[in-house]
């Protein structure tokens, strides 16, 4: 476990000290920031595979309910995505039967207008032929033609207009039936994903009334909830020394940056002092030629030697180029009393009190209907995602200053290690998972390992 924590933090620490470079490009810190967040995947990934490698030799039937309940958070999670399309793709449709409707009117319209010119022109009489056959005054036919010339651009312009409003509802109906056909790939897929979620569910019931019997007789066991606990403990052991180390590596190498730089700023100002004594040397040289040209040349050096000195303070005077952050500069800043619950619900299990299948609770359960969901309750980054024994489908998110607050008996974790949360943010949906008979949310506080009260942090 110290092998694996320990790369992981190595590995960190060199994406931070990278993004600490005023020099590397944009494009390379965000490269870094996404191979830190990988690699934070990859180490957890590793401590999920000690923890199952350690429960291997106890393995229960419970552990029977991870694959049908992690596939439902996966297919749940799919589902709201798919959802998201969904509500797009009708939202540019009604934008397109709107312009439709617009199209429509334009063509009517036009159409009206074209009529009532070849009423009038018929109404009147008048026709190129019938002016010239009419063997009236030239100057009169002339009127009239000119007359009709301008009544056939009008009509030219109106049949144009309506062309164009045919082709512009020709475009509207194509892009129509484009999404009207992605419109049913979408219902298709979110159709297969209900069937598969409805068999996940049948698989899920199945396990349950195959194990409740043993359930039952594992939650008498005060001894194997002290295991679960113990369990979780270790878990989050392990990330608090993950999160102390790489804070510490992070905090050597600001170190080791700033003495870099303040030996880069001494050369430059040796370098700066070899020039000035090289430059009087040949000043002391030009004055046994020429007394006015030396004098000249003092004057010019003077003027360089100040601009020289005012040019690195004005330097040193600019902020450095500062490197986009995964999180808030200077970390995040822990939790502080009054926070908002992260589902509501009827407080059941208080902090402290006998379980009533033995060991006490280390936090609360908020009882609540399924898929309700779940909110962080403050900003924060995931550094566990995945189902646990005894906790089911588990999200852990790290506050910083050694705050990690803990949701489990998720039915559905919308959340990937790496992610960063705000406070209020949608992280998971309340579910039953790990063995649970009703469903509802269980709850912690830890401040550096140690179970805090909840209530006592949470808005009365």
């Amino acid at each position: 476990m110290r092998r694996i924590a320990g790369f992981a933090v190595w590995v960190l620490w060199a994406g931070m000290a990278l993004a600490a470079d005023p020099s590397a490009s944009l494009s390379s810190r965000k490269a870094q920031a996404a191979a830190q967040r990988q690699q934070l995947r990859e180490r957890i990934e590793s401590i999920q595979k000690k923890i199952d490698q350690q429960e291997a030799s106890r393995r229960d039937a419970a552990s029977d309910l991870k694959a049908s309940e992690s596939a439902i958070s996966t297919i749940n999670r799919r589902l709201a995505a798919l959802a998201v399309q969904e509500r797009d793709i009708k939202s540019d449709l009604r934008g397109i039967n709107a312009k439709t409707a617009q199209q429509h009117a334009l063509l009517s319209h036009s159409q009206a207008q074209l009529a009532d010119q070849l009423r009038a022109e018929y109404a009147s009489g008048l026709s190129p032929w019938t002016a010239l056959l009419s063997g009236d005054d030239p100057q009169a036919i002339g009127r009239d033609l000119g007359y009709l010339g301008y009544v056939s651009q009008a009509r030219a312009d109106t049949v144009r207009a309506i062309r164009q409003a045919i082709d512009a509802l020709a475009a509207l109906r194509r892009q129509s039936q484009e999404q009207a056909r992605q419109l049913a790939q979408v219902s298709s897929q979110t159709a297969k994903q209900k069937a598969d979620l409805q068999a996940q569910e049948k698989e899920r019931q199945h396990v349950l009334a195959r194990i409740e019997a043993q359930l039952k007789r594992q939650r008498a066991q005060a001894g194997r909830l002290e295991q679960n606990e113990k369990s979780l403990g270790g878990l989050i052991g392990s990330l608090d020394k993950a999160i102390a180390e790489q804070a510490e590596a992070a905090r050597r190498a600001e170190e080791k940056r700033k003495a870099e730089e303040a030996a880069r700023k001494a050369r430059a100002a040796r370098e700066r002092q070899a020039r000035q004594s090289e430059e009087r040397k040949r000043q002391a040289q030009e004055q046994q030629q020429e007394q006015q040209a030396r004098e000249h040349q003092q004057a010019q050096e003077r003027q360089q030697a100040r601009a020289e000195k005012e040019a690195p303070a004005a330097r040193r005077a600019a902020p450095p180029e500062s490197a986009p952050a995964a999180m808030p500069k200077g970390g995040f800043r822990g939790l502080s009393k009054g926070l908002p619950y992260p589902v509501d619900g009827e407080i059941q299990g208080r902090f402290g009190a006998d379980r009533p299948d033995g060991g006490v609770w280390r936090g609360i359960v908020l009882r609540a209907p399924a898929g309700t969901a779940v909110h962080a309750i403050a900003a924060g980054r995931v550094v566990y995602a995945n189902w646990l024994t005894g906790f089911g489908n588990i999200m852990i998110v790290d506050h910083g200053q050694g705050y990690l607050s803990i949701y489990a008996y998720n039915q559905s974790l919308l959340k990937r290690v790496g992610d960063i949360v705000g406070a209020g943010d949608v992280i998971a949906t309340v579910g039953s998972t790990g063995g649970q008979v009703e469903t509802g949310l269980y709850f912690e506080i830890r401040h550096k390992g140690t179970p805090v009260n909840p209530l006592l942090w949470l808005k009365h």
